[in-house]
């Protein structure tokens, strides 16, 4: 077995004891983005000659027995949205071709810290607002599932990489699915963490005007990878307090274990979607493998869910009305459609122009959903859901035309529902159907990831393993 198809955590483990050198893994993981990349375009701005002087000085620590991170010498890739010092930081847009970042974001200095060598940054749509990863300055990401299926987005790229195995950690962001649904679309795992567990806070160079109050309040970094086990890994390294983030934790919240044995609420339908026939076999199967591991499990319905996706699009694209004009001055023809779509959706649940009254009621009604939602959960109680209503979308299914555009905002009611709330969630493979990848969504209480972890690891345990993608 090639170095590169071996996971994160043992990676880490056979560098620490010298089993072999993070030169090594990293030259392996290069000639992998060597091989695969061309055909899938998942990494930009990838720089050989530095990641391997980066991987070199890991192994000298290693050699000087100085202390090391918990994810000393893995190759890793960030995301170009994501600050990163000296790296292209152009979110996908043409008008920022050139950008570079003056120094790193909080979560990629976290990774930093922890040991990570990065090797490339991950392609996204045009200022990340897609579930497609397509863009006029950097072109198509593909899945390595198939070419016409979307390998999601925003965090494309990221999932791209990781499943293809040019990487097996991948930093990604997410406000309206952007890790958690790529993951699922490419047959990795992706974590959403709890709002503030790890620092949302931008480097200087990024910030320019403050962003709108979604932005501040629901947007979280988290890692993506090809197992549960490199995912928590990852999640633990970039966890770390910081008071700079308005909406961070002053320290890591203590996990105390559950009461009892942990009940799984299936909510399979809120109303807004029907699944597809491939989705509510997955739900099946994972239903079925948590109860063969101990878990209560129970089909419930949970219309607060419906309820919190439908705020989702009022109070996201509310604050991004005033700045829209500058977005869409700057953005490709595939943003500017799929953002007038997404527009005539919101319209068609809150009318053309909500106004004020809507836009502060609808925060207003948020909090009560966040306490119902923890009331309901604790530490004790999981949800078990789809990720999307459907399998992988075909390819520009938000441009096509307004009605399956709308389809498409219905059928994310999973992803867009817990940006709003605040909650964790993880995506994590069951099988696959069709020739595409299909996951599950497990859900957490607040701070409560390893809960939620420990599930995702039971049905990984009894679920076939799909990456990494051997044919890419």
């Amino acid at each position: 077995m090639e170095l590169w198809q071996l996971s994160a955590t043992r990676l880490a483990a056979g560098i620490r004891t010298r089993e072999f050198s993070a030169a090594e893994a990293v030259r392996s993981c290069l000639d992998r983005i060597e091989a695969a990349n061309p055909a899938l375009n998942a990494l930009l701005d990838v720089r050989p000659g530095e990641a391997l002087a980066d991987a070199r000085r890991a192994d000298e620590a290693v050699a000087a027995g100085r202390p090391l991170g918990p994810l000393h010498g893995v190759p890793v890739s960030t995301k170009i949205n994501t600050p990163q010092r000296g790296r292209l930081l152009t979110h996908g847009v043409t008008a920022l071709a050139g950008v570079t970042a003056a120094e790193d974001d909080a979560c990629v200095a976290a990774l930093r810290r922890a040991g990570a060598v990065f090797v490339g940054r991950s392609n996204v749509p045009a200022f990340s607002v897609r579930w497609f990863s397509d863009n006029d300055a950097h072109g198509r990401t593909l899945n390595p599932w198939s070419a016409a299926h979307t390998p999601g987005g925003s965090s494309g790229g990221a999932a791209s990489s990781v499943a293809a195995g040019m990487t097996p950690l991948a930093q990604g962001n997410d406000i309206g699915g952007s890790v958690r649904f790529p993951a699922a679309c490419c047959g990795v795992v992706g974590i959403r963490p709890t709002v503030g567990l790890v620092s949302n806070w931008m480097a200087p160079q990024d910030a320019g005007p403050e962003g709108p109050l979604t932005f501040q309040a629901w947007s979280v970094q988290g890692p993506l990878g090809r197992d549960v086990a490199d995912a928590r890994l990852a999640l633990r390294a970039m966890a770390v307090p910081d008071l700079r983030d308005p909406f961070g934790v002053p320290a890591l919240p203590e996990t105390p274990p559950s009461s009892g044995s942990v009940r799984v609420g299936v909510v399979r339908d809120v109303g807004l979607a029907k699944p597809h026939p491939a989705v509510e076999e997955a739900l099946d199967s994972a239903a079925r493998w948590l109860a063969e591991a101990g878990y209560e499990v129970e089909e419930i319905e949970l219309p607060l869910l419906a309820e919190a996706a439908r705020l989702w699009s009022l109070l996201l694209f509310e604050d991004m009305r005033p700045g829209l004009a500058g977005m869409l001055g700057m953005a490709d023809e595939g943003l500017r459609v799929s953002l007038r779509h997404a527009y005539d959706y919101a319209a068609g649940l809150w009318g053309e122009e909500p106004g004020t009254a809507a836009y502060i009621q609808g925060w207003a009604r948020r909090a009560t959903l966040i306490t119902r939602l923890q009331e309901l959960l604790g530490r004790d109680m999981l949800l078990l859901t789809p990720v999307s209503a459907e399998p992988p979308f075909e390819q520009d299914a938000d441009v096509l035309d307004a009605e399956r555009s709308r389809s498409l905002v219905a059928a994310q009611w999973p992803m867009v529902s817990l940006p709003v709330l605040g909650f964790p969630g993880v995506a994590v493979p069951v099988g696959v159907s069709d020739g595409l990848p299909i996951g599950v969504q497990l859900v957490g209480g607040r701070f409560a990831e390893d809960v939620m972890l420990d599930a995702a690891q039971a049905v990984e345990d009894r679920a076939p393993r799909l990456t990494p993608v051997l044919a890419s």
